[in-house]
């Protein structure tokens, strides 16, 4: 091409100006470093043009060499060999559109798949959000036990649900935008579905790239439910014991309940037989079967461990025990609402379902309105916006809008975030005054009661816009203000069935639990902290000769004692106080 030889031309110019420059200097009998002002004038102009050809003999080369490219991407791929790769040249006409149809759905099914997966990965995060709040909001004496919790329960739960937790759940469930087909059937009463039983250690039919997506996408899910009771029950209870709820949670508390609403068991067969209400219960992304069933299982465990040492005076009523970094506390709220957005929107399983831009788009809705809802409610009652309670209102709007995220509209979405903000005060309120329970969190307000609000407003507010064929019924899913009270009576019925087999569950589980491996420490360990005799490190060791007789004895003139204090006489001084 003679355009390049001109510029390849231009560009040998620039680079001779220097050497020119340099000839005529030496004849006038100069050295380099001594220039008169007038060739040091020439010196800056011959650099200069040498640049400006340079640059501008380069950009323009590089113009051409690109001319063959496209830098716009409308004829990317080839489209010679785009076809050739859909359709190879000896594909018989008859079967050319069997083959890009095939072709087409290949591809969507990937789209899909990478949707799921990036959505796991950021519901994966949720996990750090989860620590640092439990950890900011509790003593610092307590920060490696409680971050080793929010660590730990994630293996516990990856090898529970590895071991029957998926099998038991989604064992026969299947899911054409991913291309997931059923590897199972149920076991079941009649023609009501009660259990999944299928792809135990993900063997058999699981061993399936579909079922490998699915699988992970579900798993970060069920750790959540796993991880919320490590907040209510914090700053005193046994790791050992913890180890054991790990493997309850994921291997028989969340598959039962998870089955019978998302797994094709019998309360979503609701709408489809027996009473035929709606389209049976339904519950988007999790409102119920994440967090409701995480808000239960917290108040159980709580309330099976008793209050902390010092949380209630002698007349029951409640103490404030501050967490010791607020800021821990605000980083993991806005990690926990950048997860929540494959929470919700990957729930679609489909980036093709364009219904996940209106999920997101509530689910920021129901969080902000459900952040100043509580932010305000606090200022006006206690005379100051609760940084802390501020948070939880954030969380709580998560929550409630997580089941009816997808079935809803924007206003309506506004709404279950206000209710949410509201709630999450009241919750607080008669979890500690009139129940006596102590969660240093707020997870059985935030998640629980939230939650349960979250089934209930899909009940009221779904707006018949989405959800056609669902459960196996025709039509958008519709609530009781637009028409259809028989959703409702689905959502309550779902509501009822999860407190019930939770409460159970969870209270069998924790009697057990005490009376064999033991949940509770003993005053000491509560007293001077669950770091170091628990974990055998402390998460702050600079702090250790501040921190004085509530964490370790400390000897000013000699090597600090790490020997816990006595718990009576510590016991004694909180209450004091």
């Amino acid at each position: 091409m003679w355009v390049r030889s001109v510029l390849a031309v231009v560009l040998a110019t620039a680079f001779l100006l220097p050497a020119m420059f340099r000839r005529q200097r030496r004849r006038a009998g100069l050295e380099a470093g001594h220039l008169t002002p007038g060739w040091k004038r020439r010196l800056a102009v011959v650099s200069g043009l040498s640049v400006v050809i340079v640059v501008g003999g380069l950009g323009a080369l590089g113009g051409v060499a690109s001319a063959d490219g496209d830098p716009t991407g409308a004829n990317t791929p080839d489209p010679a060999t785009a076809v050739q790769s859909v359709v190879p040249a000896d594909t018989p006409a008859d079967a050319s559109l069997p083959a890009v149809a095939s072709k087409v759905a290949k591809h969507e099914t990937a789209i899909n798949l990478t949707w799921l997966m990036v959505g796991g990965v950021l519901v994966l995060f949720m996990q750090a959000g989860f620590a640092l709040v439990e950890t900011g909001f509790t003593r610092a004496k307590n920060g490696a036990h409680t971050m080793m919790m929010n660590l730990v329960i994630f293996a516990l739960g990856a090898v529970g649900w590895f071991v029957c937790g998926y099998a038991l759940m989604f064992g026969s469930t299947s899911a054409s935008a991913i291309g997931l087909v059923s590897s199972g059937t149920s076991w079941h009463i009649g023609s009501w579905n009660v259990l999944a039983h299928s792809g135990f250690f993900l063997g058999g039919g699981a061993y399936d790239v579909s079922v490998m997506a699915f699988f992970f996408f579900q798993l970060v899910f069920m750790d959540a439910t796993a991880t919320i009771p490590t907040g209510a029950m914090a700053e005193r209870w046994k790791f050992s014991s913890f180890c054991v709820w790990g493997l309850f949670a994921s291997m028989i508390l969340y598959p039962f309940y998870g089955n019978w609403v998302w797994g094709g068991g019998f309360l979503s067969q609701l709408g489809a037989q027996g009473p035929k209400w709606g389209h049976g219960a339904l519950d988007f992304a999790g409102s119920g079967v994440v967090h409701a069933m995480g808000g239960v299982a917290a108040f159980w465990g709580a309330r099976a461990l008793g209050p902390r040492i010092g949380k209630f005076d002698q007349n029951g009523k409640p103490r404030a025990i501050p967490g010791h970094h607020l800021p821990m506390a605000f980083l993991g709220t806005m990690i926990l609402l950048v997860g929540w957005m494959g929470f919700n929107g990957a729930s679609t399983f489909a980036s093709t379902d364009f219904r996940f831009t209106v999920v997101i788009v509530n689910t920021v809705l129901a969080a902000a309105f459900g952040c100043l809802t509580t932010m305000f409610t606090m200022w006006k009652v206690y005379g100051k916006p609760d940084p802390s309670m501020t948070c939880n209102g954030l969380l709580a709007g998560l929550v409630a809008i997580t089941a009816p995220c997808a079935y809803v509209a924007p206003w309506a979405a506004a709404v279950i975030g206000i209710v949410a903000g509201f709630l999450v005060v009241a919750a607080v309120v008669v979890v500690e005054h009139k129940a006596k329970v102590d969660d240093p969190v707020g997870a059985v307000a935030v998640h629980g009661a939230n939650g349960l609000w979250g089934l209930l407003a899909l009940g009221l507010f779904a707006d018949g816009k989405y959800g056609d064929g669902f459960n196996g019924v025709a039509g958008g899913v519709k609530g009781l203000f637009y028409g259809d009270a028989g959703q409702l009576a689905a959502q309550l019925t779902s509501a009822l069935v999860l407190i019930l087999w939770c409460s159970v569950a969870c209270i069998t589980f924790f009697a057990i639990l005490k009376r064999t491996v033991g949940m509770r420490v003993d005053e000491a360990t509560e007293l001077s902290g669950l770091d170091l005799p628990e974990m055998g490190a402390l998460a702050y060791p600079d702090f250790l000769e501040a921190q004085g007789s509530v964490f370790y004895p400390v000897d000013h003139q000699a090597v600090a004692n790490l020997t816990p204090a006595d718990a009576k006489s510590l016991r004694e001084e909180v209450a004091a106080k």
